[in-house]
């Protein structure tokens, strides 16, 4: 018969449970490594070591590498930004909101504390085939931005402080590329005094389409 220690040591283990962890801060450690090494550049062994989970929990909780870099792209979205609020909503003339959202971005893109640049608007420009509907989704978020300039554009001329032979579209994506821009050169290693210096010029062009 055995004693008490060995029915102890040989009675079936409980699986423990697998370890919480608070989804926000694994999500933005993988945000800034997706942010600071992109999608194919960015392994599962990256990610889990980042995240500090295993890659059983990653894919129990985000179902797949894809699901969890859109995941990231939408909390990339949340993050605070410098000046609060949101510049085409608020009671701001057009120039306003865009000086107010490209000094936003020109701060976003040359912080310190996480990797520089735009997360999405130079994302997944060049991938492997199989990772074809991740750069789909990303270009369709930028899209969705210059359909959100547009039309702030738009309500400018309805509302008097754009005239009306502005062009919504084709200034939608001068000011897109200008994102873009930034982007890049907050990458390279510009400042955000460079970049606030490159914002002038672009909305001195805006500011040709104000009436009077």
């Amino acid at each position: 018969m055995k004693n008490e220690k060995e029915a102890k040591n040989s009675s079936p283990r409980k699986r423990g449970r697998p370890p919480a962890f608070d989804r926000e801060t694994v999500l933005a450690a993988a945000r800034d490594t997706f942010w600071k090494h992109g999608y194919d550049g960015s392994s599962i062994a990256d990610l889990t070591a980042a995240m500090g989970i295993t890659p059983q929990s990653l894919y129990a909780a985000f179902n797949s590498k894809a699901e969890l870099y859109r995941e990231t792209l939408e909390q990339y979205r949340r993050m605070p930004r410098p000046e609060p609020g949101n510049p085409f909503h608020d009671k701001l003339d057009t120039v306003a909101a865009f000086e107010r959202f490209l000094t936003n971005s020109a701060k976003i893109f040359t912080a310190p504390e996480h990797p520089k640049g735009c997360m999405i608007s130079t994302a997944v420009l060049n991938c492997a085939e199989e990772n074809e509907p991740v750069a789909h989704h990303v270009a369709s978020m930028r899209l969705q931005s210059l359909d959100i300039f547009a039309k702030r554009i738009e309500r400018g001329i309805a509302e008097g402080d754009m005239r009306p032979d502005a062009d919504p579209r084709s200034l939608a994506r001068f000011l897109g590329a200008i994102v873009q821009g930034m982007s890049v050169q907050a990458r390279d290693g510009a400042t955000t005094e460079e970049l606030l210096a490159l914002i002038s010029h672009a909305l001195s062009e805006l500011r040709r389409y104000q009436p009077g």
